[in-house]
């Protein structure tokens, strides 16, 4: 089972818990109803789309409004910190928030004790917060786009805050180099998915692969586009798929269902996560030729 955690944009939403359904645009956990168009969202209903096509029982969801104060942020990691040697989950993926390095190591610490260490991905805020607390390491897989990625290799950015001057720094060209720089500083999780016009896999501070087919412009201009790619990619591994093989499979699943859609810049995030079953019955490898021997190691 595996657990995706974040915040959403709603003002006085409740910390919620509970299995996802979906509703057409609209994602359903425990009675609460929230629009799927970026974000945490988004990144909940791709993995809703895998888990029902393994056939696999739904996801677990954690969703807390937060405009912006930090509230809800705060709520969240204190749930989950104070759960943490209950939360019985094989996979903890962690989203929107508003970064909190001490709470982080809080939550670090506690699944580190915990019987049943899940693995443990991040994207988003979350990846901020990991690194900023110099706990990169402690994380399985992170999911940058190219300016998170440019943050990650930033030696001086040692706070989330940082983050503004590499909002436009986004050359997904200069990843390799990137990529040194970020293991050079410890910075890097065991596994990345460097999202852009090019999408890299890095396993252990190597590019091991490269997707970037179909090319499908379009795609840079629909929001949550790369928090689908999270999503998968965390049921794909919950279901057993060997890490690096999950990468590739999301992040060309991702292109295939924007090609299948035929998106434009004015179609929205759910319609392409329609067509994600449909794309992985194409592109799946043989389904017993998964290993988790990767986030095996170095435990």
């Amino acid at each position: 089972m595996m657990l995706l955690a974040g915040t959403v944009p709603v003002d006085g939403l409740p910390l919620t818990r509970g299995p996802v359904s979906r509703e057409g645009q609209w994602l359903v956990i425990d009675g609460q109803r929230v629009v799927c168009t970026q974000g945490t969202a988004a990144m909940i209903s791709a993995a809703l789309a895998v888990t029902e096509y393994l056939h696999m029982g739904p996801p677990q969801a954690l969703i807390v409004g937060d405009t912006g104060s930090g509230k809800g942020s705060r709520e969240m990691y204190e749930y989950l910190v104070a759960q943490a040697s209950q939360l019985s989950v094989d996979t903890l993926t962690l989203h929107y928030c508003l970064p909190d390095m001490g709470q982080t190591k809080r939550l670090c610490a506690a699944l580190e004790k915990s019987k049943r260490r899940p693995v443990m991905i991040a994207d988003a805020a979350s990846m901020y917060a990991a690194k900023a607390a110099g706990l990169a390491n402690a994380f399985d897989i992170f999911t940058p786009d190219a300016s998170e990625m440019s943050f990650l290799a930033d030696a001086e950015a040692t706070h989330p805050a940082y983050i503004a001057r590499h909002l436009f720094d986004a050359d997904i060209s200069r990843t390799p180099e990137l990529v040194e720089a970020a293991s050079r500083q410890k910075s890097t999780a065991k596994l990345m998915v460097v999202k852009g016009a090019t999408d890299y896999i890095v396993s252990r501070s190597k590019i091991v692969a490269e997707v970037c087919e179909p090319d499908v412009p379009a795609l840079e201009a629909i929001g949550g586009t790369g928090d689908t790619i999270t999503g998968m990619l965390s049921a794909l591994v919950t279901g057993g798929m060997a890490p690096v093989e999950a990468a590739v499979l999301a992040a060309r699943a991702n292109r295939e269902a924007g090609r299948l859609s035929c998106v434009t810049p004015a179609t929205r995030v759910w319609q392409m996560i329609e067509v994600f079953p449909q794309v992985l019955g194409r592109l799946s490898p043989n389904k017993s030729d998964c290993s988790g021997d990767f986030l095996k190691e170095d435990k």
